[in-house]
């Protein structure tokens, strides 16, 4: 078993792609008639869809939006410089949580909250 894609269910899909475009800079891959949008992120897609697919599956959920805390989950972006990265998410929009770090293992993170208020770690790649 691998791991295929991860979705985040958001309120407008074409305004996320479009986020993480200018943030992070992450190409759109498609998009399906604004419900639904695959980036291009390596071997593992990044996937947003209208909170109103999940809603048809479970009911009523906790959307993540910026005036709320963030959900119990984060999206990782390994990038090179981590400084430079960082700087551009905020110059895009992104909310600042946490400034660049270098972790005692030597990995360097920072963190931002995106347009829907979901957690981003933005970090360079851990070497083990």
């Amino acid at each position: 078993m691998k791991l295929g894609y991860v979705v985040q269910y958001v309120r407008d899909v074409v305004e996320t792609s479009a986020f993480y475009k200018q943030a992070f800079g992450l190409e759109t891959r498609f998009i399906a008639e604004g419900q639904f949008a695959e980036l291009v992120t390596g071997e593992t897609a990044l996937c947003f869809a209208d909170e109103s697919f999940v809603t048809d599956m479970t009911g009523p959920f906790q959307p993540n939006r910026p005036d709320a805390p963030p959900a119990g989950m984060e999206i990782a972006l390994v990038v090179d410089d981590v400084e430079i990265a960082y700087k551009k998410a905020l110059f895009a929009g992104a909310q600042a949580v946490s400034p660049p770090a270098q972790k005692p293992w030597g990995q360097i993170v920072a963190y931002v909250r995106d347009n829907n208020g979901c957690l981003v770690e933005i970090c360079t790649k851990v070497v083990v």
